[in-house]
């Protein structure tokens, strides 16, 4: 059940105008959520620390950097830090989000934080997802690379014609225009560097990530989740949630599905944002540490007006521009 519900009489149409975003892996840094593990030591330390078995607060105020950014430590960090940030938002807000959405391991956080699961399951499947991908990265060297100023169709084509001619490379995310990034064989990645110009390509610059997430390298990782995820009963979201596989709101019944095949199938974040658009919305809300999010939605959407709350200082500044200073009416 979500933390916060959003009484039907304060709804109104500006509830229509924006969309929450969640970040994904990349985005962690030493020192994120400072000010929350006083805030929400019932979030951030005991729920936290029993579902993880490790010390949540240690991790992302002490690091060392090379332990938070390892694939199982950073998901479910990241995903407990934006989603406490979310709770607290979410609490001083009067009307609910038009949709939600996350960038990878954020599909999570944007589930929960509409209520399709409780914080503590989401937790432990996070860090049952971090666990199985790191498994797999580990299981042969493989990378991702960003190709910039390519678009969708240039890099499927050069992905295609690495893997006919017996190359392991696909693409992994579309985060927004001119943003593309591809997974492989770290000897395709290493090829595609050393071949990009002949490609067409503006510039290849490679991904310091542990593996070649969102691509079949990540096949035991999808095993695992799937079994995983069959033991867990979502709820119906409270307001839409964006699926990373359909870009597409996602119905209660494919929830387990979806986020299980997504550890092997491109992030479409760019269509998901274009999708939203055409429902109307054009203010975006970037949740979480960092604002990558914000960047992709401004990107994407044309005259978008992207936001950030990434510490407890900028939730203010966010209800006032989504609400305004009128105080509620009766």
């Amino acid at each position: 059940m979500p933390f916060v519900t959003f009484p039907a009489r304060l709804q109104s149409k500006a509830a229509m105008s924006y969309a929450v975003l969640f970040p994904g892996q990349g985005s962690q840094y030493v020192g994120m959520g400072a000010d929350l593990f006083d805030a929400r030591p019932d979030l951030l330390i005991e729920q936290a620390d029993e579902a993880l078995g490790w010390s949540l607060r240690d991790i992302c105020l002490d690091g060392p950097e090379e332990e938070l950014t390892r694939t199982e430590r950073a998901q479910p960090a990241l995903f407990a830090i934006a989603f406490a940030l979310w709770d607290e938002l979410a609490r001083r807000l009067r009307t609910r989000p038009a949709g939600a959405a996350g960038h990878s391991l954020g599909e999570y956080t944007a589930l929960t934080a509409a209520g399709a699961f409780d914080f503590a399951t989401a937790l432990r499947v996070v860090a049952l997802r971090g666990t199985a991908m790191a498994s797999a990265a580990d299981a042969e060297p493989s990378s991702m690379a960003a190709l910039i100023g390519a678009t969708v169709e240039t890099a499927g084509e050069v992905a295609s014609s690495r893997r006919q001619a017996g190359g392991r490379l696909w693409v992994a995310n579309l985060n927004a225009p001119g943003q593309v990034v591809v997974a492989g064989g770290a000897a395709d990645i290493e090829w595609l560097q050393r071949e990009g110009r002949t490609l067409g390509l503006r510039r290849v610059v490679p991904l310091k990530v542990a593996g070649a997430f969102h691509s079949p390298f990540m096949a035991s990782a999808q095993a695992e989740l799937a079994a995983g995820l069959a033991t867990v009963v979502p709820g119906p979201p409270e307001f839409p949630v964006w699926s990373n596989v359909s870009a597409a709101p996602v119905a209660v019944a494919e929830i387990p599905e979806l986020l299980a095949r997504q550890v092997v199938a491109p992030v479409r974040f760019s269509d998901t944002l274009d999708g939203m658009a055409e429902q109307g919305i054009r203010t975006f809300v970037h949740v979480g540490p960092g604002d990558v999010t914000a960047g992709m939605a401004r990107r994407t959407v044309p005259g978008a007006d992207a936001l950030v709350v990434n510490d407890l200082i900028s939730i203010d500044e966010a209800i006032r521009k989504l609400e305004g200073d009128e105080e509620e009416g009766p």
